[in-house]
């Protein structure tokens, strides 16, 4: 007689986990939009979108004033060894990313409200109401984009004469920067005090951050 095989055990609940999984799925998205329809009932995206109509701009120029004290920092080689500015460099480029997100969130919150128009938003000094300080923003915006492309294909600019153009354009940074000054404390409602404080110390950090490069050498002796 042959040797009896390995005795199999019989689950009663023998069926794979995806397929268990399977009924919870569709009650995912239903779940989603009963959660977005009790947000918008209760005024919740509301408040949401009027923080990001005043807030955004803000947060943005705060977040690219950071990416121009980091990047005067990360040049630093008097105070920071090398550690310390590979650290200011990471910090740079987040802030970069950070400021370049809230501009994208700025410019579809103003469009979507209907305080500019997309050409407008594309195109610099095509707005009809303000064209200048709209034009500014806009300007800025191209600018901080321009930087941000450079600056993240910096190996391409390794030559004498392209490294000079690869400066030259993340100076464009400072430009861009006070264009984005005056846009924010102009094109807008009335700033509140925390906002004019707040505009306020990034002039004072950067300006007291560039004298202080300029002042020392860019390199030990």
């Amino acid at each position: 007689m042959p040797a009896p095989g390995p005795r199999t055990r019989h689950r009663p609940n023998s069926a794979p986990r995806s397929a268990r999984r399977l009924p919870l799925r569709p009650a995912l998205p239903a779940a989603l939009l009963l959660f977005l329809a009790l947000l918008l009932r209760s005024g919740a995206a509301a408040r949401a979108a009027d923080f990001l109509d005043f807030g955004a701009g803000v947060l943005a120029l705060v977040a690219l004033t950071g990416t121009v004290l980091w990047g005067l920092a990360a040049t630093d080689r008097r105070v920071l060894a090398s550690g310390h500015r590979l650290l200011a460099q990471a910090v740079h480029r987040g802030t970069c990313v950070a400021g370049l997100g809230f501009l994208a969130l700025h410019i579809g919150v103003k469009v979507a409200r209907g305080q500019t128009t997309g050409r407008a938003a594309a195109l610099p000094f095509a707005d009809g109401a303000r064209p200048v300080l709209i034009g500014l923003g806009t300007l800025a915006g191209y600018a901080f984009l321009a930087v941000a492309v450079t600056g993240a294909a910096r190996t391409a600019f390794t030559g004498r004469s392209s490294a000079r153009w690869w400066r030259a354009l993340h100076m464009a940074a400072y430009l861009a920067w006070g264009a984005a000054l005056v846009h924010g404390l102009r094109a807008g409602r009335p700033s509140d005090g925390w906002v004019t404080t707040a505009y306020a110390v990034c002039v004072t950090a950067a300006a007291a951050t560039l004298a202080y490069r300029l002042r020392t050498p860019g390199r030990r002796p």
